[in-house]
């Protein structure tokens, strides 16, 4: 498994798009020092920078980016092939694969947000949104390595459920929260460290419950699918 994550890792970082994540972790820290420096209140800017920008949009995009990449960019140019044909169990290669995705999503996002953290609060806080993106990183890389399994456009049917299904229906219908993974890793956040600048609107049980079930759920469904490619191609 270690060989599979080493040249999974080696191709991902070598690849152009990782380019893609630089601005966004730039980005969450410029803005932050830029208001604080300008001497604006913490309870006026760190909820949309933490948890709009940060939450809801860059660590799931950051995760999209990461998660498609590891897997879907092999089963596109037919290099995948070279991985089902190794004596390998699936679930090793997928296993693997999450491994990278969650780790290079989680650096990528929980250092920028513990920055920020440290602007906007404190050591506490800041912490507490670190332990949620790492969280958030290893739900969302489970979701979007099973589309990579699932369709050939894993790109559009995951931007679909960040813009559509998390920023956009969960704003209207409140029963669409209880299948976001943005509202567990706010509540998360909020639960370690309780403040106005977060406000979690799912439970914290619903939240951890719900994140395990798309981690597992969604490792579970890729080694399946992958096995079937695997038998497709004997």
């Amino acid at each position: 498994m270690s060989t599979v994550a080493y040249i999974t890792a080696r191709g991902l970082f070598g690849r152009r798009r990782m380019l893609i994540l630089l601005p966004l972790p730039i980005l969450i820290i410029g803005l932050a020092l830029i208001v604080h420096a300008a001497g604006v209140d913490p309870s006026q800017w760190a909820t949309a920078i933490v948890d709009t920008l940060g939450f809801g949009v860059a660590l799931p995009i950051v995760a999209l980016i990461v998660g498609t990449g590891v897997l879907g960019s092999e089963i596109d140019d037919g290099t995948i092939v070279h991985v089902l044909t190794k004596p390998l169990p699936r679930r090793e290669v997928v296993l693997a694969k999450l491994l990278v995705a969650t780790g290079a999503t989680a650096v990528t996002m929980a250092v920028p947000l513990f920055i920020v953290g440290l602007i906007a609060s404190n050591l506490k806080f800041a912490l507490a949104v670190t332990v949620a993106a790492v969280v958030g990183a290893l739900a969302y890389s489970a979701l979007f390595l099973l589309l990579s399994t699932l369709s050939r456009r894993p790109v559009l049917i995951g931007l679909g459920y960040i813009l559509v299904w998390e920023n956009l229906l969960g704003r209207f219908l409140s029963g669409s929260k209880v299948l976001s993974i943005h509202q567990y890793v706010v509540a998360i956040a909020d639960h370690i460290a309780p403040s106005a600048l977060l406000t979690g609107k799912v439970s914290l049980p619903l939240a951890i419950i719900m994140s395990a079930i798309f981690a597992v759920l969604g490792t579970l469904y890729a080694i399946n699918r992958m096995s079937s490619l695997s038998m497709a191609g004997e």
